[in-house]
């Protein structure tokens, strides 16, 4: 007989909650080879990130990627890691705390934020039974990924739609699949990279890097290759640039198959002999810096562009926890469930819940 999670002695009119969870791709638990290891063992293995024949690429990965990779890997993490964890957790959990901030000023007691990865930990399921232990009835799975892929944001879904078939009383759920053209996104990145022009000065050029994928994915029907050049596209008018002042690349493409293209290294050190010898660098798909933002745009690609003849290479951060894309995100939580908080006035029914109610449908009908 099935046992489905629950309580033994449920409390039917405990006061309930709207969980906001933002889930991040992962990150070691520590700069070591052994962290490396087991982090990239359960990345790897999702059949979502690596399509391939599944017996094929276990050999592939446990005989050759394993043996090897996690100690260039784990080398490259100790360059940029904090005292906090990596610079992808630092960040999150900035993050985090922030929107719950934001949330609390605006809709006090509806809001519970909290942090999941992927992989490695925060794990999805740890955080999602503390969302089922504070009774959380709605429950919105944010992924941080602008750009929606099947390697992503799918494998973000698969996972919990694992962990809630283990659950008795099931959430109503939703998550969003991206937002890569919404305007307060577009905004918040053009307002950070202006503030970059004003305090550092402006390159020749604006280079927009996106994290690649097999060019077979975008064959298959990823939209993510149309996605990325529509954030390119819609930053690029909004900063008012010319064709020839900006450029969409990808980056941190692995193994020997073609790759989404433009590359970025490739471009990057034939950039100097056409003339461009100063480049700002902004990566629109990361919501949060992390190794390949920090360890592999703003140092290793620096190197080959600085080497190549270039003159000036300038990394704008990622958004991170910055105003703008906290108040961004805080517009996404709110419209993805205003109708949950109107639902939650009358499933908690209490008189201080009824002056929020109205609070809730005023602020509905102005919005």
């Amino acid at each position: 007989m099935p046992s489905f999670a629950g309580a033994e002695d449920f409390k039917h009119k405990q006061q309930a909650r709207i969980g906001v969870m933002l889930v991040n791709l992962g990150t070691p638990d520590e700069a070591s080879v052994k962290a490396v290891r087991r982090y990239l063992d359960e990345f790897l293995s999702d059949p979502r990130v690596v399509e391939s024949p599944r017996l094929l690429w276990w050999l592939v990965m446990n005989l050759i990627i394993l043996r090897f990779r996690p100690r260039k890997v784990a080398k490259a993490y100790a360059t940029v890691w904090k005292s906090g964890g990596s610079p992808l957790l630092v960040h999150s959990k900035d993050q985090a705390a922030a929107l719950q901030t934001e949330l609390d000023n605006h809709f006090p007691d509806y809001f519970s934020v909290k942090l999941a990865m992927r992989y490695g930990n925060p794990a999805i399921q740890d955080v999602m039974e503390e969302f089922r232990q504070q009774h959380c009835r709605y429950l919105l799975v944010l992924p941080m990924f602008p750009q929606y892929s099947a390697t992503t944001t799918a494998s973000i879904f698969d996972e919990v739609s694992r962990i809630l078939k283990s659950w008795r009383l099931l959430p109503q759920l939703r998550m969003p699949m991206h937002y890569h053209d919404n305007s307060s996104y577009i905004e918040a990145l053009a307002m950070s990279i202006e503030a970059s022009w004003q305090q550092n000065g402006r390159g020749q050029q604006l280079l927009m890097s996106f994290h690649g994928l097999p060019q077979r994915y975008h064959r298959a029907g990823d939209p993510y290759y149309c996605e990325c050049m529509k954030t390119a596209r819609l930053l690029a008018d909004r900063l008012g640039l010319e064709d020839s002042a900006w450029q969409a690349l990808f980056q941190s493409r692995f193994g020997r198959e073609p790759w989404l293209q433009p590359y970025f290294d490739k471009t990057l050190v034939k950039l100097p002999a056409s003339g461009v010898t100063s480049v700002d660098v902004v990566c629109p798909g990361f919501a949060a810096d992390c190794l390949e933002t920090l360890e592999e745009v703003a140092e290793q690609n620096r190197d080959l562009f600085l080497n190549a003849g270039g003159e000036r290479y300038h990394y704008i951060p990622a958004l991170n926890d910055q105003d703008g894309h906290v108040k961004m995100l805080a517009e996404m939580v709110h419209n993805e469930t205003r109708n949950w908080m109107v639902e939650l006035e009358k499933y908690n029914d209490t008189e201080q819940s009824a002056k929020r109610y109205q609070l809730a449908i005023k602020h509905g009908a102005e919005s």
